[in-house]
């Protein structure tokens, strides 16, 4: 069950780095709301999860669904590269994160 409360907290800090650019671009009350609410509501989901995760994994996993999330959505909603090179090292985190799932 705290896999996939962490799971959810990664997802969540997508929605956070979301509002970080769209902040950037509008500054407005939604955006910020955006911002904020998906980053409060991702470090209350991983402070769960850790409570069975090693802090290490569990940071880990975290972040490499945070930087994987945020740049596939920066590639499908904000025109980013899409380069090869790019897609590869994507790739590689995925890996990395799976590897981190099987021998925690």
């Amino acid at each position: 069950m705290d896999w996939m409360v962490l799971i959810a907290a990664g997802l969540l800090e997508v929605i956070g780095v979301i509002g970080i650019k769209r902040v950037a671009i509008n500054n407005n009350w939604t955006n910020n709301i955006i911002l904020i609410g998906g980053f409060f509501l991702s470090f209350k989901l991983l402070v769960g999860a850790m409570g069975t995760i090693p802090l290490a994994t569990a940071y880990a996993v975290w972040t490499g669904i945070g930087t994987v999330g945020a740049a596939i959505v920066g590639m499908i909603f904000f025109k980013e590269s899409k380069s090869w090179l790019r897609i590869g090292c994507i790739l590689g985190i995925i890996c990395a994160v799976v590897g981190l799932k099987l021998v925690s």
